[in-house]
């Protein structure tokens, strides 16, 4: 063993190479499964047919593949380094968006950039994780406790999900303000630091209601009552709670399904999705993709602990936190537990930026795997 590490730095040929070994490949079958199992609903969704949906998104898989393996090489030096950028970057696009995005469904949320539509929200929760991993590495426990030092963070956060909720999108403004509550309870936030937060939050919820569009306060009055309106604004959540009890212990059989392959179900390509797998494989097949879901955040949740710089447990952490927030809301979304909102299931969801930057998300989570035993000099982002 001593032989082969002194190989490894004899010989910088092999870097690459033992960067590779050090991949956690059983955690990429894992991202490999889900993204089949995605490509094989699509093909349902289609009507059994690779077009428009299986095979745009198998490619987009292939690319964010690459990309992910390639992130995963990334030393955290350097992901320090750019987490800065990325941060600017994703709020320059934000702010793109409100003057010149594309309108879809209500609200702007996308841009197009080279004949590509991107939703650049997507991209500013994995930039938001980076550079709140940055941030908080380099503070010691004491500058923790002083309200002083939290303050640049806390706008790093607000300014984000006030351009969000500006495009409308409340449910990804959500997310965005759940992975840095996250992030700073994980940091190292006193009690009655957190209390302090709490304490305003029925206020903020009332204020935040009032401002709401009027399409926002019809789902929430749709989530607690949807049977008033069966054909209009309650359709959704009915017509998505019939497919999930139809599909029984079993389900109906792949291509089967008869509220998905009728077109009773709608977004059953992106939105609610989750629904035609219940429909056509039933509670096993539904449990079978939770399951999925749960070892990939439980994965994540594992390579932040075994991470030994506090920058790659902060990036670990920040990225199995937005994995985990996106599943909780699609599914209790679908489910009828909360007001139906534009969040996809990801990985299995069509989507282009979606399936992109979860996978960006990925490399990163991989690169403080990768990079688990490398120690850092936090204070200015050096290796030690």
């Amino acid at each position: 063993m001593r032989f082969h590490k002194r190989l490894l730095r004899a010989e910088p040929s092999f870097r690459l190479m033992a960067k590779l070994w050090r991949i956690s490949w059983l955690y990429v079958l894992l991202i490999c499964a889900l993204a089949g199992v995605g490509y094989v609903t699509l093909y349902s969704a289609a009507g059994g047919v690779p077009y428009p949906f299986a095979a745009p998104q198998a490619a987009r898989f292939a690319v964010g593949l690459v990309l992910m393996v390639t992130i995963a090489m990334l030393p955290p030096r350097l992901l320090m380094r750019a987490s800065w950028g990325m941060y600017a970057l994703s709020l320059v696009l934000l702010a793109a968006v409100l003057h010149m995005g594309h309108v879809g469904k209500g609200a702007e949320r996308w841009l197009m950039i080279g004949g590509l539509q991107v939703q650049p929200s997507e991209f500013a929760k994995i930039a938001l994780v980076a550079v709140l991993a940055t941030w908080f590495s380099r503070m010691d426990y004491a500058r923790m406790g002083n309200p002083l030092w939290l303050i640049p963070p806390a706008f790093m956060v607000l300014v984000p999900v006030g351009l969000v909720l500006k495009e409308p999108n409340l449910g990804t403004a959500v997310i965005i303000g759940g992975i840095g509550a996250s992030l700073f309870f994980t940091a190292g936030m006193r009690l009655w630091q957190i209390i302090l937060l709490v304490l305003p939050l029925p206020s903020l919820v009332q204020f935040a209601y009032g401002h709401l569009h009027d399409y926002q306060k019809a789902r929430i009055t749709t989530f607690l009552h949807p049977e008033n309106d069966p054909l209009g604004a309650g359709y959704n959540i009915i017509q998505s709670k019939i497919a999930l009890g139809s599909g029984g212990m079993w389900g109906q059989g792949y291509l089967h399904g008869s509220q998905g392959q009728l077109n009773f179900l709608p977004e059953k390509q992106t939105d609610f999705i989750f629904t035609m797998i219940a429909e056509e494989w039933g509670f096993i097949g539904a449990a079978t993709v939770i399951a999925l879901l749960v070892l990939l955040i439980m994965g994540g949740m594992i390579m932040a602990i075994r991470c030994r710089n506090r920058f790659g447990r902060l990036i670990a952490l920040g990225i199995s936190m937005n994995f985990f927030f996106y599943c909780l809301v699609n599914l209790s979304m679908v489910m009828g537990a909360i007001p139906v909102g534009g969040v996809p299931l990801p990985l299995v969801s069509y989507g282009g930026s979606a399936m992109l930057n979860v996978m960006l998300g990925f490399g990163l989570l991989l690169s403080t795997w990768v990079h688990r035993d490398t120690r850092l000099d936090e204070s200015n982002g050096r290796t030690a």
